[in-house]
């Protein structure tokens, strides 16, 4: 497969040579602009980073705004996601940012085409001051004020390989356009050594002057979903009489939440794992339903209950009882007052 690669990766070269010099238009916004992504296919955080931006936004006085591709959703070209929308119509990640964020204001845009997205918000939402792209490192029709790369500490992107042999999107020389590089899903007691290392590692692709953090999952407390799981109350870790539990997903990779759920205590017996903005259907949840035994607590992601949600499943669900658990993220060391500065700074 390493030729097919050598082939992707060199047509992505041109394409980024084209847009580097000029020869291709790349926009600016009428106000700044902080893309968030990724070199990798697959889940590095973005969504909770993106929520982690949004607060501090919000905490410095700014009107934020977000602008996804809405991956996953049932409908096409720029659309301003509103009550009536759900995921099936914005997207998994968009709908969660609509219930965290819009009673706060925070306007939600989802296009293919980012520039056409930056219109629409203009457009109905002229006292944005600032809006972040999720998902658009790749995008380059627009042009970032901030662009932050994230690559997982256990996968970072100079140990892998372009598509097909590997999981890059582009070579790992793409690097260079970031500003800021975060290794995500790093344990919360990561050793200053090892941060070190992996910076070094970074720095051989970045550009000079580039920051470089490191960030953990912080997760909250579980909050019921369903019916049922608000009548069955808060499920408790073992020490405290309560322990089976499940884990249904359709996430890139669920491991690092099975991992705190095991470490918090619980016992998983049955892991429903789907592929990542997997549309559930209630097939899916019968088979649950047929592992599922009295006592069992089932987890799942914030990001999988806005699909979850979905009317046509709320059947399927009756009984069930669900949890999400919330995730935020975590900035190591001084992390977070650099990224602070750096949002500070475009204003």
């Amino acid at each position: 497969m390493r030729p097919l690669s050598w082939c992707y990766a060199a047509v992505l070269a041109v394409r980024n040579w084209l847009y580097d010099r000029g020869l291709w238009r790349s926009s600016p916004g009428w106000v700044p602009l902080i893309g968030v992504g990724n070199l990798r296919v697959g889940g590095t955080g973005k969504t909770p980073h993106v929520a982690w931006l949004i607060e501090e936004l919000l905490r410095q006085g700014q009107r934020p705004a977000i602008l996804s591709r809405g991956y996953g959703r049932q409908t096409r070209g720029p659309r301003l996601a509103g009550p009536a929308d759900s995921a099936a119509t914005v997207g998994d990640e968009p709908w969660f940012y609509i219930e965290q964020f819009g009673p706060r204001g925070v306007p939600v845009a989802v296009a293919e085409n980012r520039q056409l997205g930056l219109d629409l918000l203009r457009q109905w939402h002229p006292e944005t001051t600032v809006v972040v792209l999720d998902d658009a490192y790749q995008h380059r029709r627009v042009r970032p004020a901030l662009n932050i790369l994230l690559t997982e500490l256990a996968r970072p992107f100079y140990e892998d390989f372009v598509l097909p042999t590997g999981r890059l999107r582009e070579a790992r020389t793409g690097a260079v356009r970031a500003d800021i590089i975060v290794f995500t899903k790093c344990p919360p007691d990561l050793p200053a050594a090892t941060q070190a290392a992996a910076e070094a590692q970074a720095r051989r692709y970045a550009r000079p002057g580039a920051a470089v953090l490191f960030s953990a999952y912080d997760y909250a407390a579980p909050e019921p979903l369903t019916d049922a799981a608000r009548a069955a109350g808060a499920p408790v870790a073992p020490l405290s009489g309560f322990g089976p539990a499940a884990l249904l997903t359709g996430i890139a990779r669920p491991e690092p939440l099975a991992a705190h759920l095991a470490a918090v205590g619980f016992v998983l017996e049955k892991t429903y794992a789907f592929a990542d903005h997997h549309a559930f259907t209630p097939a899916d949840l019968a088979a649950v339903r047929a592992g599922w035994r009295a006592g069992q607590a089932i987890f799942t992601t914030e990001k999988d209950a806005a699909r979850l949600q979905a009317p046509a499943l709320q059947a399927a669900l009756a009984g069930l009882p669900v949890y999400t658990i919330p995730v935020r993220v975590a900035l190591l060391a001084d992390g977070a007052a650099r990224l602070r500065a750096a949002l500070a700074g475009l204003f």
